[in-house]
């Protein structure tokens, strides 16, 4: 039996006026998994328990059958794993986004991701605010784009910090870090601000019309997790393709072989066809494979409908459909779609909703057909 899960990040949604009411995974053309809901079960799975954030960490946590309430520890401790930073028992890792704010005086959020810039001018910059800013007591690590590490030896947890993604349009001064250590913190983003005003990477991103990254944003703070690997509770060897830092830290912990695909970016231009071909090829020989991609969940954030209906429709065509294709030529296998959490593109930012899912086996008599297609409405009714 082969196990394939199917995750696009945040494509669950709300009802939407310019839609017909519908919402944009009901919108949007999806074939393939309209034919895995109606042919298989749908249903809702609730991701994110009571009392928790609806992030992604604990979203995908739960999906992987990670109760939150034992393993959730934050986010950034799970994405710095991925990139091979070792934390010791008391380091606090945050994660340190690259973002631009406006000028002094009014330093609104313009982009939670400096116009998703590149890893490679974020790399010259992380580089650039270790020297300047680092020290035996933090250290800064560049990730992929926007999404970098810094670790702080000796950090508290007693500190309030917020994900730049909730606060786009609005006074970033108002949700700067609070707690132990917040002066640190602090002093930080603004050190960073003074370092990033004049340097090389942003004068030439503002000569090519893109945003500058003007200051790092520190949230997401925890302690290194303690996860007992996926096999030793199940019998399966599995592997995980995803490009976001955070995703692939989770399947570090889980014990997942972590998947590499060129041209993986993490945004609406990712390498569709070569994640589901990495997929494919791996279940030759595996048993498992979860494959996550973001661009929903980055349209959202960006208020971006189009793009949203664009990006689920691409994971329809160029991933379900390829999967479904060709899946067929291994055995019997459980093939599983969902979103991990809604994020409504109207709000921008993620929803603790139950978000639908649909699972199809090839042995049909493992099949409860309830819906006539994926979406949140049916799921709702199934």
């Amino acid at each position: 039996m082969k196990y394939i899960l199917l995750l696009g990040d945040g494509m669950a949604d709300n009802p939407a006026d310019e839609l017909g009411g519908k919402t944009p995974l009901e919108y949007a053309a999806t074939p393939h998994m309209d034919r895995i809901a109606c042919m298989g079960t749908a249903g809702l799975i609730d991701t994110i328990p009571r009392g928790f954030p609806p992030g992604s960490d604990v979203a995908n946590l739960s999906v992987l059958g990670y109760d939150p309430h034992i393993y959730h520890s934050g986010r950034a401790p799970l994405e710095a794993a991925s990139i091979g930073i070792s934390l010791s028992p008391d380091d606090v890792a945050f994660r340190c986004n690259l973002v631009t704010l406006g000028d002094d005086e009014d330093p609104v959020m313009e982009d939670y991701s400096a116009g998703h810039i590149s890893s490679q001018e974020a790399g010259l910059l992380i580089d650039d605010l270790n020297a300047f800013a680092g020290s035996d007591q933090c250290r800064f690590y560049s990730g992929v784009s926007y999404r970098n590490i810094m670790v702080l030896k000796g950090g508290s947890l007693r500190v309030v910090t917020t994900p730049p993604h909730d606060i786009v349009g609005q006074n970033s001064n108002r949700y700067l870090p609070q707690g132990d250590a917040a002066s640190f913190l602090v002093n930080l983003v603004k050190r960073s601000r003074v370092l990033f005003r004049d340097h090389s990477v942003n004068r030439e991103r503002v000569d090519s019309g893109k945003r500058p990254a003007s200051s790092i944003w520190l949230w997401g703070e925890g302690k290194k997790p303690r996860m007992a690997p996926i096999s030793d509770r199940y019998p399966v060897r599995g592997g995980l393709i995803s490009a976001v830092d955070l995703l692939r830290g989770i399947g570090y912990y889980a014990g997942l072989e972590l998947l590499h695909v060129d041209g993986a970016t993490g945004y609406i231009d990712t390498n569709y066809e070569g994640k589901a071909a990495k997929a494919l090829e791996f279940l030759t020989m595996n048993d498992f494979v979860f494959l996550h991609v973001e661009a929903p969940d980055e349209m959202s954030h960006e208020g971006n409908m189009k793009g949203k209906i664009r990006a689920i429709e691409d994971f329809d065509r160029k991933i379900v459909g390829t999967i479904l294709g060709e899946v067929g030529q291994l055995g019997e296998y459980r093939i599983a779609i969902m979103s991990d959490h809604p994020t409504p593109f109207k709000i921008r930012t993620h929803a603790s909703d139950p978000s639908p899912f649909a699972v199809y086996s090839s042995r049909k008599e493992e099949n409860i057909r309830t819906v006539l297609s994926f979406g949140e409405t049916g799921a709702k009714k199934s």
